[in-house]
């Protein structure tokens, strides 16, 4: 029997540590076989620093929703004196009755018939408000594991009364039921650890947890019909897509056939990833009357991570085709036009439901003359609360310590400030450039320009030399067409599509003088919002279990030199 120490506790394990190497994340510990049978993605640190500061502000949120709710109730309800509450004391026999405890419904009817209407009502009253209160929150973690993730929410967020980790494989669950023994009272007093399906598991306990974090190996589409179902009303859901591949348009019928969308491959290929997870989730949420609201979407490293919050409403679950658009691309220009799924009319002060009105775009490109590429659903609605950012970044730096991949989060999280939300997908000033054949703009002079004539820009956490803007594309290539004027290009052939665009006049003139708005606060500060990978080869490790082939080990020697 080996003896381990956590903090001040002593506790004893029925495994030999010296056969394990120790890894320590945050306030976690995990034990680690040579064999590797359970990885340890270390990649994924940004990923759980990510969640756990999304949840910690989740908290906080649900918290103050509680106490909003409370107070809008206790206008609703009379006052009444807390000692004529107090006098009110159950009999004697009234602790449980035919099963049900003192706060069942059966008891408060038993009550309603046997004494006055004033003192019943008291007793209701009372009880109701044992019923409303807030209980520490319950979190899934459906795919665990070594149990590192739901190690790390059991241990550093406060506010969490219970963790269960899930696997369907037998030693991932005996290495997580070993790691939670490793990590003190405190793990195994929060933490559950099972061997079940995960789906199966979650469709059997609907509307049962707060938090459901999805992080598969791949693509979480096959998991989303029941974990959008397990969810709480107002509870949130972390879902993590690592097949880009298949996102960005590598394989657009395989995307169709996981995710309900036809992905695009234009330069803001991650962001349309992003945009059709969002869409997926609230397809399946739509089948159970459930929609969802985003609160953070982010594209790191290797994946795609969403954040949202599901609630349900039948009404509100109608203004789904509003926040879904198509999206039109051009063969030659990569100009980009969105087509609204649906849209609203306001008749006989009724608001009706109608399919949106198209096309947007003729048959051929109007700046170039030629095809479009149609891809979609993806979600057009905003993917971020910049509310909730505020709070996540406000929450990040007053507790850096506790995040071991702070820079990284922080960053991303600043860039996300800045975005502008409502304007789906981003240009890339450089494919602009591209096109034309021309030396491209500095980012400062291109969205001056834009600025001065206008439109509102931003940048994107996505692409570090992507331009969001409302400016529609037509403008865009005006401003690009005086800049050629004063930098002149190569002759190219007539039916080039930067040849067809430049052969037009600028209808607007385009200002280059430098705008107040056209830097980034965070880059006026100097405050870092790309940065490079920490080592070389930063990304994900193989499946667990999968065997390395002579082939693979060779390719992973010629990467190496």
């Amino acid at each position: 029997m080996e003896h381990s120490k956590n903090g001040d506790e002593e506790k004893h394990t029925c495994f030999d540590v010296n056969d394990y190497t120790i890894i320590k994340e945050g306030k976690a510990q995990i034990l680690m076989h040579p064999t590797n049978q359970v990885f340890y993605n270390k990649t994924q640190v940004n990923n759980r620093d990510m969640s756990i500061a999304v949840l910690r502000t989740f908290i906080s949120q649900r918290k103050l929703e509680h106490e909003a709710m409370l107070a809008k109730r206790s206008k609703t309800d009379p006052k009444i004196p807390d000692d004529s509450v107090s006098e009110m004391k159950p009999p004697a026999d009234s602790v449980q009755h035919n099963g049900i405890s003192n706060d069942g419904c059966e008891l408060l009817e038993e009550m309603s018939r046997d004494e006055p209407s004033s003192i019943s009502d008291v007793r209701t009253r009372k009880l109701r408000r044992k019923d409303v209160e807030l209980k520490p929150a319950r979190v899934l973690e459906a795919l665990s594991a070594s149990g590192l993730r739901a190690l790390r929410y059991a241990r550093e967020v406060e506010g969490i009364g219970l963790v269960v980790a899930l696997d369907n494989d037998k030693v991932s669950v005996e290495a997580c039921r070993r790691n939670i023994r490793f990590n003190g009272s405190v793990a195994c007093s929060k933490l559950e650890s099972h061997l079940a399906d995960a789906r199966v598991y979650m469709l059997t306990h609907p509307k049962e947890f707060d938090v459901v974090d999805l992080d598969p190996y791949g693509s979480p589409s096959v998991f989303l019909d029941s974990a959008v179902q397990s969810v709480v009303d107002g509870g949130i859901l972390m879902c993590t897509a690592t097949d880009l591949a298949v996102l960005c348009g590598g394989n657009g019928e395989v995307c169709y056939s996981k995710y309900g969308s036809y992905p695009l491959r234009g330069k803001y290929c991650h962001e349309m990833a992003l945009r059709i997870l969002l869409a997926c989730i609230e397809s399946h949420a739509n089948r159970y009357k459930r929609y969802i609201v985003p609160v953070l979407t982010v594209h790191m490293d290797f994946y795609v991570r969403a954040f949202v919050r599901i609630y349900s409403s039948a009404s509100a679950m109608k203004n789904t085709p509003l926040k879904l658009s198509y999206v039109y691309q051009c063969t030659g220009c990569d100009s980009f036009h969105l087509q609204p799924v649906g849209r609203t009319i306001l008749k006989n002060n009724s608001l009706r439901y109608h399919p949106g009105f198209g096309p947007t775009v003729p048959q051929d490109c109007s700046d170039c003359g030629k095809k479009f590429n149609m891809g979609g659903p993806i979600w057009s609605a905003p993917i971020h609360d910049q509310e909730w950012v505020a709070a996540i970044l406000a929450d990040v730096k007053s507790m850096k310590e506790q995040y071991p991949a702070y820079d990284r989060i922080c960053a991303v999280l600043t860039a996300i400030s800045e975005e502008l939300p409502d304007i789906p997908l981003f240009l890339s000033l450089h494919n602009i450039s591209a096109t034309l054949k021309c030396t491209s703009p500095s980012a400062v002079m291109f969205r001056s320009a834009v600025i001065n004539a206008g439109y509102r820009t931003s940048g994107t956490h996505v692409n570090p030399l992507g331009l969001k803007t409302d400016a529609p594309m037509h403008t865009i290539w005006d401003i690009m067409r005086c800049w050629v004027k004063n930098h002149p290009v190569k002759a190219q052939p007539s039916q080039h599509p930067g040849s067809v665009i430049l052969a037009k006049e600028p209808v607007l003139q385009a200002n280059f003088a430098q705008a107040v708005a056209s830097l980034s606060k965070a880059k006026a500060k100097k405050v870092a919002r790309f940065l490079p990978n920490p080592e070389r080869h930063w990304g994900p490790k193989l499946r667990a279990s999968r065997q390395i082939t002579e082939r693979i080990l060779k390719m992973l020697v010629g990467i190496g030199r």
